[in-house]
C-alpha cells in the first residue's frame, strides 16, 4: 500500500506564476516564476517572491532572471532547480516513508516535441517519479467546470504571461487550437514603450504590470481614470512623475489586443459548424491573469457575436484543471507517449 503515502502534484509552471496543486489538499503554492543567481559563483539566491522583489534592484553579481519564456524553457539547469524548489515547498511535511510524487505539468499547445522532452526532463530532476503534460487550454477547461469528457465542444481562451491559448475542446480532446506568443508579458513591454515614446521616460516591468492592473482596459472606459507613475527621464536622467490616463493604456494595449482578438477569429473559423453552434450556446470562457483586463470581455463579444464569460477563478483555472487531471492519469500516460511519436 505505498500508493497511500504518495501525494502526486499538479504544476502549473507558467511564464509569470507558478503554481502547484495538491491533490486532495488543492492550491498550495502560488510564487512568481522567478530565480535570483549570484553570476560570481554561479549559485541560487532565492526563489519567487522573494526573487521577484529583487528584479531591478540588484547589484552587479547577482542577476533576478525568469528561466520561463513564452511559456516554455529559456534556461534549462535554472527551471529545474526551481521546480525542485516548489516541490519541495508543496512537500514540507512529507512523510519518510512517502515515495517520490507523479507530477503533472502544463504546457503551450504549440510546443515543439523537444520543448516537451524538456519539461519532463527537468521535473524528473526536480524530483518526479514519473512526469506528465497536459496542454495549457485543456487545463483550463478543466478547472473551468467546463465539460470536456462530453460529446459538446467547449471554448476556452486563456491568456497567462508568455502565451495565449484559445482552444476548442470536446470528447476529451482539443478540436482545433491556436497559441500564441502575445500575452500579459508583451502588454507590459508595450506600456514601457508606449510611455518611453510619448514622454521619454523609462519605467520598469513593475510600474508597467502594475498600470495595466489599476487603469488598463481592452477599450477606452466611459470615465477616464488616472494614475501616478514615476520613472526616469531619458533626457536628464533623473527621477520624474508624470500622470498617465486609463485611455493611453488602452492605446498602448491595442496592438497586443488585438493579436489576442484575432488568435480567437481564426479558431473560430476553423471550427466545425456542430461545435460552433455548442459555443454559441455556452459562450467563450475566459481564463488566465488576461481574462482580468477590463473590457476584454465585451471587445470579444463586439468582435465575435458570440457570449463571452469570465471563469469564477481565471489565476487558478490551470492549477486546479492540471490538479484534477491526475484522476485520469492514464489517460495522460497513452496521450503524452502517442504523442512524442507522432511529433517525431
Amino acid at each position: 500500500m505505498l500508493g497511500g503515502f504518495t501525494k502526486d502534484l499538479g504544476i502549473d509552471l507558467g511564464t509569470a506564476n507558478t503554481l502547484v496543486y495538491i491533490r486532495g489538499k488543492g492550491i498550495i503554492v502560488r510564487e512568481p516564476s522567478v530565480v535570483a543567481i549570484n553570476t560570481d559563483t554561479k549559485s541560487i539566491v532565492a526563489v519567487g517572491e522573494s526573487a521577484k522583489k529583487m528584479i531591478g534592484r540588484t547589484p552587479g553579481n547577482i542577476r533576478a532572471i525568469r528561466p520561463m519564456k513564452d511559456g516554455v524553457i529559456a534556461d534549462f539547469d535554472t527551471t529545474a532547480t526551481m521546480i525542485k524548489y516548489f516541490i519541495k515547498q508543496a512537500q514540507k511535511q512529507r512523510s519518510l516513508f512517502q515515495r517520490h510524487p507523479n507530477v503533472m505539468v502544463c504546457v503551450p499547445s504549440g510546443i515543439t516535441a523537444v520543448e516537451q522532452r524538456a519539461v519532463e526532463d527537468a521535473t524528473k530532476q526536480a524530483g518526479a517519479r514519473e512526469a506528465y503534460t497536459i496542454e495549457e487550454p485543456f487545463a483550463a477547461a478543466i478547472g473551468a467546470d467546463l465539460p470536456v469528457w462530453e460529446p459538446t465542444g467547449s471554448m476556452v481562451v486563456d491568456i497567462g504571461g508568455g502565451t495565449t491559448e484559445v482552444a476548442v475542446i470536446s470528447l476529451g480532446g482539443i478540436v482545433t487550437s491556436r497559441s500564441v506568443r502575445v500575452a500579459g508579458d508583451e502588454a507590459d513591454e508595450a506600456i514601457i514603450q508606449y510611455i518611453k515614446r510619448q514622454y521619454n521616460l523609462m519605467i520598469g516591468e513593475r510600474t508597467s504590470e502594475q498600470l495595466k492592473m489599476e487603469v488598463g482596459s481592452a477599450m477606452p472606459l466611459e470615465q477616464v481614470e488616472t494614475m501616478e507613475i514615476r520613472g526616469r527621464d531619458l533626457v536628464t536622467g533623473l527621477p520624474k512623475t508624470i500622470t498617465i490616463t486609463s485611455d493611453e493604456i488602452a492605446d498602448a494595449l491595442s496592438d497586443t489586443v488585438n493579436a489576442i482578438v484575432e488568435a480567437v477569429k481564426v479558431t473560430l473559423e476553423k471550427c466545425p459548424p456542430e461545435l460552433a453552434a455548442d459555443i454559441m450556446d455556452r459562450g467563450i470562457v475566459l481564463t488566465g491573469g488576461g481574462a482580468l483586463l477590463r473590457n476584454l470581455d465585451k471587445l470579444l463579444v463586439n468582435e465575435t457575436g458570440m457570449p463571452v464569460i469570465v471563469a469564477e477563478n481565471p489565476l487558478d483555472c490551470v492549477a486546479i484543471g492540471t490538479g484534477r487531471a491526475l484522476d485520469n492519469i492514464h489517460l495522460f500516460k497513452t496521450r503524452s507517449s502517442s504523442a512524442m511519436k507522432s511529433r517525431r
